[in-house]
C-alpha cells in the first residue's frame, strides 16, 4: 500500500514536470491535493507521510516561486561563476548569431515541437506568373543547353544562351518589377535554378549567383534608393553582369580574417576632389568575375587619419565597384571540376572609390558582415539545396530508368535485390531532400529567416546529392564511367564538390555552425543567460534569475519528458493527426525531447570547453538536422493529401532519419568526458532499448518499385526537373523506360508461350513468331520491337577515334560574353 502512495505522488510530481506546468500552478495544485488527501483519510487510510510530502513539495516550489529569496539563495551565487564559465563570443560570432530569425529550430531545441503550428503553414504553391516562366522561358533555355558541348568543347555557355538569359530578365529572378526584375519569391527562384540544374550546372549556377548572396541582394535589403536606381534595373536586365568577391588566399573559412582593406582618404572623383576609401583586395573563387562589370568587394574600412571622426578601425564593408574602375584587375578564369560556369581571380590595387559607392551608403561603413550574415541566412536555404536537389531528383528518374532498362540474366537490374538497396537510398533521399527544401522556401516567403535551418539545409541537401549520384553512378557500371556526350552522370559525379564546398564548407558547416550557433541561438534561455551574465547593467542579475530558472524548468521538463515517452515508446503524446503518420510524429516528439535534454547536458558538463568539441557537436548537429528533416517529410505528406503511393519513400526516409538521430546521441553519450554519465542518460532515454532500425528490406524494396515503374509517385518525386523528350541522352532514357514498361506485358506473353526471353539478338524472329501463333497483336509487336531497338542505343558508351585522343589539343576558350 505504502508503494502505491509513492508511486501516486511521483506520478504527481513527474506529470507536473512533463506537462510544464508553471510554479505558480504547481503550487495550487499540490496545496490543492495536500487538502483533499486530508479529508480523504476519514474515509480510508492516507499515511500520514504522503499528506506531508505534498505539503513539502509546495513549500519548495513556494520558496522558488519568490523571486528575491531565490536571486539570494541560488542565483546571485551562480551569476559570477557562469561570468567566468561562459565562453567569449567575437564580434563575428555576434553577428552571425544576430542574423537571421528562429522558427522550427526553436521548437525542436523547447523538446516540445507544436506539431498543429507547422501543419498550419501554407502547402508550397508558385504563382501563375511564375509557373508561365517555368513552363516558358525556362524550358526553353533547357532545350538549348547541351551538357557535353558546353562543358567539353566550348568551355562556356554559347552566346546565344548568354543573350537569351540577358532577354528574359534570368538575372533579376529576385529584383521586383518595379527595377526591372520579376519579383519572384523564394519558392520561384528555387524552381527556375533545379530545373535549369537538371539540364546542366553551368547555366544554373550561372543564374543563380546573381539572384543568391551578392551585389542585387545586398542592393535589395541595404543599398540606398539611389543605389537601387543606379544599379538594379541594369542587373536585372543583364546589362551589368555581377559578382562577389569575399574569399581570399588567406581567409576561406574564417572570412573575417580577410587582409583585403579600405582605407578613408581623400581622392579626386570626376573631376573633383572627395572623401571616399582606397581599396586593395585580392579574392579567389570569384563566380562571374571574369565577365563581371560590376564588382561586390568585402573589405575592412580602416580610418588612421579619423576623417571620418570615430574608430580608426571600422570593420567588414560591402562596395560596389563597376569593373572598368582603374586598378581594378579582373578577366583570367579558375575551372572548376565538372562544370565550366565563370569563375576566377579579380583583384584591385589603389582602387579609389567615393563613400557612396558603399552598399548602404557612409552609415553602412563596419556593417558588412552583419549584412552578408543575414543575407547568407535566406540565400543558403535556396540556391544550393536546389543544386542538391536537382541531383537527387535526376538520379532517380534516370537511375531508376536505366534499371528497368537495363537487364542481365534476362532481368531488368532493378529487381536485385544488391540494386535495390542504392535506388532506395535514391529514392528515399530524394524524397527528404525535396520536402525539406519545399518547407524552408515556404517559411522565407513567409517571412522568416531561419539561419540555422539554412545552414542544415545546406549541408544535408548537397550531402545528399553526393550519397544519390554516387549511388546512380554504381547502378549504371560501365555507362557511368565513359565520358562522351551520352554520358549524362559524368559532369555531375565530377561537380558534386562544388556545391559541398562552397558558401560555407560542409565540414565546417556540420562541425560547428548547425549546432554550435543553433545551440546559442534556437535554445529558449541559453542565449538569455549569456546575453545577462555579459551585461553590465544593474538589471542584469534579475535577468539572469528569469533565464536560470526557466532553463532549470526546461531540463527538468525534458528529462522528464525523455524519460516518460522512452518507457511509453512514444504513446505518452498525441499525435496531431491519425493514420499511417501518427507513430511519426509521436516518436520525433520524443526524440526531441531526448535531444533537448542531451544538448543541454552536453552544454552544462562542458561550458566553455564546448566550443572545441566539433566531433560532439557534429553528433549533434546531425540528430538535429534528421528531426528537421522528419518535420520537413510529414508536412509533405499532408500538404499532398497523404497520397498511399507515396508512404514508402515517406517509411525508409523517416525510419532512416530516426534511426540517425539515434545512433548521433548514443554516439554523444558514449563520448562524454565523464565517466558513467553518459551510460546513465542512454538508458533514460533508451530505457526499453533502442527502438529505431534501419529501413526494412521490404520497405527498401518498396522505395526502389516506385522509380522502377511510371507511377503518380515517381512523377511527384521527379516533378519540377526537365524531363527531354528530345533524342538527347536523358530523352532516349526516358523514352526507352516508357516503350520497355508498355511492352513488358507482351514481352512476359512472349517468353511463357515460347519458353524463350527476348534478347536485342532474338527479338525478331521471336516477335514474328508470337504474331503468327497469336500469343501478341500486331500493336504489341510493335511496342516490343521498339523497346528492344531504344534499350539497346540507352546501354551504349561512346567511343572516339585514336586520333582524336591520342593527338587530343584543348579547345580556345571562347571569348567572355557578358562585359555589358
Amino acid at each position: 500500500m505504502e508503494i502505491l502512495y509513492f508511486a501516486v505522488l511521483l506520478l504527481t510530481v513527474l506529470l507536473l514536470a512533463y506537462n510544464r506546468v508553471s510554479l505558480l500552478v504547481a503550487i495550487a495544485i499540490m496545496v490543492s491535493l495536500t487538502v483533499i488527501w486530508t479529508e480523504l483519510r476519514h474515509l480510508f487510510y492516507v499515511p500520514s507521510w504522503f499528506r506531508f510530502a505534498h505539503g513539502i513539495i509546495a513549500v519548495t516550489l513556494l520558496g522558488f516561486a519568490i523571486k528575491p529569496l531565490r536571486r539570494l539563495l541560488i542565483s546571485d551565487r551562480l551569476f559570477s561563476l557562469f561570468r567566468k564559465a561562459m565562453p567569449k563570443i567575437s564580434s563575428t560570432e555576434q553577428e552571425a548569431l544576430d542574423a537571421g530569425t528562429v522558427w522550427w529550430d526553436g521548437e525542436i531545441f523547447s523538446g516540445r515541437p507544436r506539431w498543429r503550428s507547422l501543419l498550419k503553414m501554407p502547402a508550397p504553391a508558385l504563382s501563375d506568373r511564375e509557373q508561365a516562366f517555368l513552363d516558358g522561358p525556362v524550358e526553353e533555355l533547357c532545350r538549348m543547353l547541351d551538357d557535353w558541348e558546353i562543358c567539353d568543347t566550348w568551355r562556356n555557355l554559347p552566346e546565344e544562351v548568354w543573350e537569351f538569359i540577358r532577354e528574359h530578365r534570368f538575372f533579376g529572378l529576385i529584383i521586383p518589377e518595379a527595377y526591372g526584375g520579376h519579383g519572384f519569391s523564394a519558392q520561384a527562384n528555387s524552381a527556375v535554378v533545379m530545373k535549369l540544374a537538371s539540364r546542366n550546372l553551368t547555366a544554373a549556377v550561372t543564374v543563380m549567383v546573381p539572384n543568391s548572396l551578392g551585389p542585387g541582394e545586398l542592393l535589395l535589403h541595404y543599398g540606398t534608393e539611389e543605389q537601387k536606381k543606379r544599379h538594379l534595373a541594369r542587373l536585372a536586365s543583364g546589362e551589368d553582369i555581377p559578382c562577389f568577391a569575399l574569399t581570399s588566399p588567406a581567409a576561406g573559412s574564417d572570412a573575417a580574417g580577410m587582409t583585403d582593406t579600405g582605407v578613408v582618404c581623400k581622392g579626386m572623383y570626376q573631376g573633383k576632389e572627395v572623401l571616399g576609401l582606397r581599396l586593395n583586395w585580392n579574392k579567389r573563387y570569384i563566380t562571374l568575375a571574369p565577365v563581371a562589370t560590376l564588382v561586390g568587394v568585402a573589405f575592412k574600412a580602416l580610418d588612421p587619419d579619423g576623417l571620418l571622426g570615430g574608430e580608426r578601425e571600422l570593420g567588414i564593408t560591402c562596395a560596389l565597384v563597376p569593373a572598368d574602375t582603374p586598378g581594378v584587375e579582373i578577366g583570367n578564369r579558375h575551372m572548376p571540376v565538372g562544370a565550366v560556369f565563370m569563375n576566377g581571380p579579380t583583384r584591385g590595387t589603389d582602387v579609389f572609390i567615393p563613400l557612396d559607392w558603399v552598399i548602404g551608403g557612409r552609415e553602412r561603413i563596419g556593417q558588412g558582415w552583419r549584412m552578408l550574415m543575414q543575407s547568407l541566412a535566406a540565400g543558403r536555404a535556396i540556391s544550393l539545396p536546389a543544386l542538391g536537389t536537382a541531383g537527387g531528383k535526376m538520379a532517380a528518374l534516370l537511375t531508376g530508368a536505366y534499371a528497368r532498362i537495363r537487364k542481365q540474366f534476362d532481368v531488368p537490374i532493378g529487381f536485385f535485390e544488391g540494386i535495390e538497396e542504392p535506388l532506395a537510398r535514391i529514392a528515399g533521399r530524394t524524397y527528404r531532400m525535396d520536402a525539406a527544401r519545399d518547407l524552408t522556401l515556404v517559411a522565407l516567403d513567409e517571412g522568416h529567416r531561419p539561419g540555422v535551418l539554412s545552414a542544415i539545409l545546406k549541408y544535408q541537401l548537397t550531402e545528399g546529392n553526393r550519397v544519390c549520384i554516387n549511388d546512380a553512378m554504381d547502378v549504371h557500371g560501365g555507362k557511368g564511367i565513359i565520358t562522351g556526350p551520352s554520358n549524362y552522370l559524368a559532369h555531375a559525379y565530377q561537380a558534386v564538390p562544388i556545391s559541398i564546398t562552397v558558401e560555407g564548407a560542409n565540414i565546417l558547416t556540420r562541425s560547428l555552425i548547425i549546432f554550435g550557433q543553433g545551440a546559442i541561438r534556437a535554445h529558449p534561455w541559453l542565449l538569455k543567460e549569456m546575453q545577462a551574465v555579459s551585461d553590465p547593467r544593474p538589471g542584469a542579475r534579475r535577468s539572469f534569475d528569469r533565464a536560470l530558472f526557466g532553463h532549470v524548468r526546461h531540463v527538468i521538463s525534458n528529462f522528464v519528458r525523455a524519460l516518460m515517452l522512452g518507457l511509453s515508446g512514444g504513446f505518452a503524446t498525441r499525435a496531431p493527426v491519425r493514420g499511417p503518420t501518427a507513430t511519426y510524429f509521436r516518436q520525433l516528439t520524443r526524440m526531441c525531447a531526448a535531444f533537448s535534454f542531451v544538448s543541454d547536458l552536453v552544454l552544462i558538463t562542458l561550458g566553455g570547453r564546448f566550443k572545441f568539441k566539433e566531433k560532439l557537436s557534429g553528433r549533434l548537429a546531425d540528430a538535429l538536422i534528421h528531426l528537421y528533416l522528419g518535420s520537413a517529410m510529414l508536412k509533405r505528406f499532408e500538404d499532398q493529401g497523404r497520397p498511399e503511393d507515396d508512404l514508402p519513400l515517406l517509411r525508409w526516409a523517416m525510419d532512416d532519419s530516426l534511426y540517425t538521430i539515434q545512433e548521433s546521441l548514443v554516439g554523444v553519450l558514449r563520448n562524454l568526458p565523464l565517466p558513467g554519465v553518459g551510460s546513465l542518460v542512454r538508458w533514460l532515454i533508451f530505457p526499453l532499448g533502442r527502438p529505431y532500425a534501419q529501413p526494412s528490406d521490404r520497405v527498401g524494396r518498396e522505395a526502389a518499385r516506385v522509380i522502377l515503374s511510371e507511377n503518380e509517385a515517381r512523377d511527384r518525386l521527379v516533378a519540377g526537373v526537365y524531363q527531354s523528350d528530345g533524342d538527347d541522352p536523358a530523352g532516349q532514357v526516358l523514352h526507352a523506360f516508357h516503350l520497355v514498361v508498355a511492352s513488358a506485358n507482351a514481352e512476359q506473353a512472349i517468353r511463357n508461350a515460347l519458353n524463350e526471353p527476348v534478347t536485342f539478338e532474338n527479338y525478331e524472329p521471336l516477335v514474328q513468331r508470337a504474331v503468327e501463333s497469336g500469343v501478341i497483336t500486331e500493336e504489341q509487336a510493335t511496342l516490343v520491337r521498339l523497346a528492344q531497338q531504344a534499350a539497346r542505343e540507352v546501354i551504349q558508351v561512346d567511343d572516339f577515334p585514336r586520333s582524336r585522343i591520342e593527338g587530343f589539343e584543348e579547345p580556345a576558350f571562347r571569348p567572355a560574353v557578358g562585359t555589358g
